[in-house]
């Protein structure tokens, strides 16, 4: 079914509700519901009188704009990086009991599709249009110039928070927020595409795709804060439980009828898998069995639970992938361990989950809250590679093969503050069961069926029933709208909107209408160009051609739009995609092929792209395109990656005008990264140093010889890059006074992320020590900073590699 913008308007567009007034007009306690067809709305009247003297005059207070009568709070629940068996609430081996209480108590969905990756997830989450409609084509770290692809929601694409509290909502977000652009996350701003921009009054979470769980790249609004201080036993899943249970008490204290909206989507699955201690003690030895056999017992799991087809087939397993009982006995205990944390990690999530849920029933507020529980924003992560890593960025940097033997160094410390870890791609495919694929996959269910759950007392009456309607995350919105008796709005702020993209589920609350047949009846994905259309229960699905575990470093098709293979898949008898009829129905087959490219014109899926790395590195608007010197001075921490100085593939030089104090100085003078990789120029004893950590897997150390006396010094450290190529080594000198005290030499760097959550420090060091043998935190400079300065050479990549670029930046500026 191809829907018009008129259709679509229609069809998301709740019917007006009479102007439902409260009060006295005029008094201090009038309220009134408005239209909601544009916010905000004119400015009403003055009904008093005005005259000479206030003794002769009348006041006259304007109502405040509540939600319709009934309109219930929204607590929208969604975890990362869940594919639809890892909860126990849809047959997964993993105890999810916040989640059975939602499905036990309203509805369980086993039909509900992600885009397939973070970022574009949750823009469509939160707007109710696809994800490329909204700039989101792909994550923020990878955008680039075109509208689909630019990571750029604007201003006609308002979402549910700017609805809801424009229609007298209050309205909050807690955990991951990465559908800011990433070169705007920065006290710069601006601040429009942040969360209180966005119609979010209040926020506390971390910007970007991850973050550590220990020492966490936190705000609060637009204001970096540092809550794990001096907390040992710290851990953001927690604390961001806290946090939304304190918020609901104090917005239920000072105005108790006020519905609410809490956005909740905590880090948990995402790496790094850092649970506490005692949930991966939880399940020690619980996946010793393997990937094989635990994949068998969730098919059977699910079969019973009746959130898969009777006659659903369990796909094959991969022969890209290793079976267990082909692994040595150290392979097998470090994956084991590997699942025992993940595991941890998502059963602590639902744990304090249900304490926020529980939070809501304490108040009395839970009969009226409509509560979504999605399980993931796309299927279970395949960026750990096949064996794991303990720190993660060593994948992200194109290390794929990282020895067992240099694992197994940090089994016991797996999931603490000193590792960033991530598991076998193995456990990956199985934890996605029944489907084939992974997270980036939107071609494959592997990549974007979810488990979701609904309840709302007071409306949904069909405890503990199944739905299978065929839906996407575009269909929450107006599911919400619908359920508030809240239009979307034809402007906001002065700007025409766009029209939602998705339908309501609300028709599917209803007993009756438990085998209705899905409103939503076409619908496209699309992600690093692995493609499928959905049509009237058929699939037709591109074959990825390369895992998404290899990171886009193997030869990719040149000619995206005919140069991939298609499978096609009846869905009314194929539940898991198993029997591929693509031989046999050709002429089906074209028709949704066709189909594809009309849905991929209409919502700015074009151009399609298949690279990978290469949008990493591809320029994009920040405050330091362009600049080849940088100049600070004093103390300055909390500057994000994007907007610091960029040292990877190429030569610089850092220098550094100090006053040494007379009882000799030590501290940080300028740091970039941290525990997992990065770099730091320091005083040590009084000495200057500097450390290249190169991914938590070497240390490269420059260290003077003598103690610098009381006074002015020019401390420099000086890079000579072994290019052209990605991630090649080089000769570094330290100098003090233009003279050499040290030199060593790089035998690789980082090639294309030093870090994601670490912030550019200078004169202190706010998050983790680049080497914590050297130093504990602030470790704050004694003395004086006068003048830092970064000199930046020319990126140095090779003649293949500099037209991956090309391309990347001919995609990124032409708009």
């Amino acid at each position: 079914m191809l829907l018009s913008a008129a259709t679509l308007t229609i069809l998301t567009t709740v019917p007006t509700l009479a102007q439902q007034t409260t009060g006295t007009p005029g008094s201090p306690g009038a309220t009134t519901t408005i239209d909601g067809k544009y916010l905000p709305p004119p400015p009403p009247k003055f009904g008093g009188e005005i005259n000479l003297q206030a003794d002769q005059s009348k006041p006259y207070w304007q109502p405040q704009v509540v939600p319709p009568k009934g309109a219930p709070n929204v607590l929208l629940i969604m975890t990362d990086d869940q594919g639809y068996g890892v909860s126990g609430t849809f047959g997964g081996v993993i105890p999810t009991p916040a989640m059975d209480r939602i499905a036990n108590a309203g509805l369980r969905y086993t039909q509900i599709h992600s885009t397939s990756l973070c970022s574009p997830s949750r823009a469509a989450l939160i707007t109710g249009r696809n994800h490329h409609s909204v700039g989101f084509g792909i994550i923020s770290e990878q955008s680039t110039g075109y509208p689909g692809y630019d990571s750029v929601i604007g201003p006609d694409n308002a979402t549910i928070g700017n609805i809801l509290k424009q229609n007298g909502y209050a309205t909050s977000w807690f955990g991951k927020n990465h559908n800011t652009p990433s070169y705007q996350i920065s006290a710069a701003g601006p601040f429009e595409q942040w969360p209180s921009g966005m119609g979010f009054d209040y926020f506390y979470g971390f910007m970007g795709g991850e973050t550590d769980q220990w020492n966490p790249w936190l705000y609060q609004n637009t204001t970096q804060i540092f809550p794990f201080t001096g907390k040992p036993d710290y851990n953001l899943i927690t604390d961001m439980a806290d946090e939304a249970i304190s918020h609901m008490r104090k917005l239920n204290a000072s105005a108790p009828d006020k519905p609410f909206l809490v956005y909740y989507v905590p880090g948990g699955s995402h790496s790094p898998h850092q649970p506490k201690k005692e949930w991966s003690d939880k399940f020690k030895g619980k996946f010793d069995m393997g990937w094989n056999a635990m994949r068998e017992q969730i098919f059977a799991n699910q079969k019973r639970l009746g959130v898969i087809p009777a006659n659903a087939q369990l796909t094959p397993w991969p022969d890209e992938l290793p079976k267990w009982d082909t692994l040595s006995a150290d392979e097998k205990k470090l994956f084991a361990r590997q699942a025992e944390v993940f595991a941890g990690y998502t059963a602590y999530t639902d744990h304090e989950i249900g304490r926020v849920i529980q939070a809501v029933e304490d108040m009395g507020k839970l009969d009226n809250t409509l509560i979504i529980y999605i399980s993931g924003d796309n299927g279970t992560s395949a960026e750990g590679t096949t064996r794991g890593t303990f720190n993660q960025y060593t994948a992200y940097n194109g290390i794929l093969d990282l020895p067992i033997a240099e694992q197994m160094k940090h089994y016991d410390a797996w999931g603490s503050a000193t590792t960033y870890p991530h598991m076998s791609v193995a456990w990956s495919w199985a934890f996605d069961t029944p489907f084939k694929w992974t997270k980036q996959v939107a071609s494959h269910f592997g990549g974007t069926r979810q488990g979701m759950a609904i309840s709302w007392p007071a409306r949904i009456k069909d405890a503990g029933g199944i739905r299978t309607q065929f839906h996407h995350f575009i269909d929450i919105v107006p599911t919400i709208l619908e359920a508030a008796g809240i239009p979307a709005p034809l402007m906001v702020n002065g700007i025409a909107q766009k029209p939602i993209e998705g339908v309501s589920m609300a028709y599917t609350f209803d007993k009756a209408n438990a085998n209705a047949p899905s409103t939503r009846t076409t619908q496209y994905f699309e992600m690093f160009a692995n493609r499928a259309l959905y049509h009237d229960g058929w699939i037709a699905t591109t074959t990825p051609p390369a895992p998404p575990w290899l990171l886009g470093t193997v030869k990719l098709p040149t000619d995206i739009v005919n140069g991939y293979k298609w499978e096609l898949y009846n869905l009314t008898e194929d539940y898991s995609e198993y029997n591929d009829l693509a031989a046999t129905r050709p002429d089906k087959l074209r028709e949704l092929q066709e189909l594809f490219l009309v849905e991929a014109t209409k919502y700015n899926v074009l151009p399609l792209d298949n690279s990978v790395l290469q949008r990493v590195v591809t320029p994009r608007p920040s405050a330091t395109a362009g600049r080849s010197t940088f100049d600070y001075s004093g103390e300055l921490s909390g500057v994000p990656y994007s907007d610091a100085p960029d040292i990877l593939n190429k030569s610089y030089t850092i220098t550094a005008e100090v006053d040494v104090p007379q009882n000799g100085g030590d501290g940080m003078i300028v740091t970039m990264g941290g525990r997992f990789g990065g770099y730091g120029l320091y005083l040590l004893k009084g000495k200057p140093v500097f450390t290249y950590n190169f991914l938590d897997l070497e240390r490269f150390r420059w260290e003077g010889q003598q103690a610098l006396t009381p006074g002015k010094h020019i401390i420099a450290f000086d890079f000579k890059y072994d290019g052209p190529g990605f991630g090649k080594g080089g000769t570094g000198v330290l100098k003090v006074d233009d003279k050499d005290v040290a030199t060593n030499t790089l035998l690789h760097t980082a090639p294309f992320l030093l870090t994601i959550d670490e912030t550019f420090d200078v004169g202190v060091d706010s998050r983790t020590s680049v080497d914590d043998k050297d130093y504990q935190l602030p470790f704050r400079l004694e003395g004086k900073l006068n003048k830092l300065t970064f000199k930046l050479g020319p990126v140095q990549l090779t003649a293949d590699e500099q037209r991956a670029i090309q391309h990347a930046r001919a995609s990124a500026t032409h708009n």
